[in-house]
């Protein structure tokens, strides 16, 4: 899986990546997980955007596939169990404190915002409030960084691979 820094994104990518989203992309430095056909499937984006509102999730989930398969998770209140583990596994706690660590360093390689000093996305390090940016950041950073991402995108049935 690509880290940062990435390389820039192309046109074909960014198309491909306004297409999946059904607006134009915004602010995308680096495609940062494909699929095995080589979709986009997770970009990152630049922590402040253009107009210069502070922008917090730097990775951000884009293939809808993925998208409508972690959507259904989300549907069916899994974030109320992945904070039940989260609260009675000191493990995964610990675990999930170094993915926010993680995914601050991460977006710190492209630019440091002074609003977002200390916050990361999806509720790291003390909760899990989105899991769209959570298994984004599985994919971006590859297994073992995010266990909470890891536990959704295993049960979301959905792969980069498929």
């Amino acid at each position: 899986m690509p880290r940062p820094p990435f390389d820039a994104p192309t046109q074909a990518d960014l198309d491909i990546v306004s297409e999946q989203l059904g607006r134009p992309a915004r602010n995308v430095v680096g495609i940062s997980a494909r699929t095995r056909t080589g979709e986009p499937a997770v970009v990152s984006t630049a922590p402040r955007l253009e107009d210069g509102t502070p922008f917090p999730t730097f990775y951000y989930l884009c293939h809808p596939g993925a998208v409508a398969a972690v959507s259904t998770l989300e549907a069916n209140g899994f974030m109320v169990e992945l904070n039940e583990l989260l609260a009675s596994d000191e493990e995964i706690r610990t675990a999930y404190q170094r993915a926010h660590d993680s995914y601050i360093a991460d977006r710190e390689t492209v630019g440091v915002v002074e609003e977002l000093a200390g916050v990361s996305a999806g509720g790291m390090p003390t909760r899990v409030k989105c899991l769209h940016a959570l298994v984004g950041h599985s994919l971006a950073a590859g297994p073992g960084v995010n266990p909470i991402g890891d536990i959704a995108l295993e049960r979301s049935g959905w792969s980069p691979n498929n």
